[in-house]
């Protein structure tokens, strides 16, 4: 038995060597040779899947748009960067790893990231960090003629709406778009996108305060914790307060602090996720850097 095997492996070892040797390169029965010479544009491959048990997916659309061209357009880099980028194997579409270039893709269809970052190709999309004034209601209309968030933003073409809400009488960062899907999962709670605010409050503020306000306080309508709390600044009698939590409830932060004896005298929102107010003055506003939108991304989950 031991002598049949022997015979039967080094027979068929001899039979792919000389298969090989007789036709030159070729690709097996029936199939014939590749060849690097110029007889037509080859189709571009994507890399193996991740897994052994990853589907290979051909992400390719011969009606789309190169993918390097996409990516600097995004502000990725350069073409010659992002074109580096690709082969270094760090640009996936559709979750799938793309290292050869020529791959063309839908931008509106497709989603790309780059090292993990969500990189938006969409041109349509339109982000805004706005600083909400003092006595501005967030809506886009308001029926009894109030002061309104879609004042400022009469000049946009694109229908824009606002990520979540301020109260009339807090001032701060209200994020606007035309991106639904973003703005849906930002406001739902399940994905807790932290939200940073800073509060005037009567003074002195107990050491035991922040331990308090993090084991939770009972309202109303249910238990509210802060993820975070500190004193930012005190002068006799009052005190300012940063309040970082992911709720989403109406008036939480007023509610909250009322609750445990320190109701707000002022209330500013600072920071959305990864989106900082910064220098905005009050009724500006910016444009969201690219780095902001993939942070948003990410903290929604996309």
């Amino acid at each position: 038995m031991t002598g049949n095997r022997r015979s039967n492996q080094s027979g068929g070892g001899a039979g792919r060597r000389g298969h090989r040797g007789q036709g030159g390169r070729t690709g097996g029965a029936g199939r014939p040779a590749r060849t690097r010479s110029g007889g037509g544009a080859r189709r571009p491959q994507q890399s193996a899947p991740k897994t052994p048990n990853t589907p290979y997916v051909d992400v390719h659309d011969p009606d789309g748009v190169r993918l390097q061209k996409l990516l600097a357009a995004a502000g990725v880099g350069s073409r010659r960067v992002c074109e580096d980028l690709i082969r270094q194997g760090r640009v996936s579409v559709d979750g799938n790893v793309v290292k050869e270039l020529g791959v063309r893709i839908d931008p509106l269809r497709q989603t790309v990231h780059v090292d993990g970052e969500h990189i938006q190709l969409d041109e349509s999309r339109v982000y805004l960090a706005f600083n909400k004034p003092l006595g501005v209601v967030s809506t886009m209309h308001d029926e009894m003629d109030r002061p309104s968030v879609g004042d400022y933003v009469v000049h946009h073409k694109e229908r824009l709406f606002h990520v979540g809400r301020l109260d009339v009488d807090t001032e701060g960062l209200l994020l606007l778009t035309n991106d639904g899907e973003l703005a849906n999962r930002l406001q739902h709670p399940s994905y807790g996108v932290p939200k940073t605010y800073v509060a005037m409050i009567p003074g002195p503020v107990p050491r035991a305060l922040g331990k308090q306000l993090r084991e939770g306080v009972e309202l109303d309508d249910g238990k509210v914790a802060v993820d975070s709390f500190k004193v930012v600044d005190s002068t006799p009698g009052w005190a300012l307060v940063e309040v970082v939590l992911h709720e989403g409830r109406k008036h939480i932060v007023r509610r909250m602090l009322e609750a445990v004896g320190h109701p707000v005298e002022s209330l500013s929102r600072t920071d959305v996720g990864p989106v900082h107010l910064g220098e905005l003055r009050p009724g500006k506003m910016r444009p969201l850097t690219r780095q902001e939108v993939a942070g948003l991304y990410k903290a929604a989950g996309l």
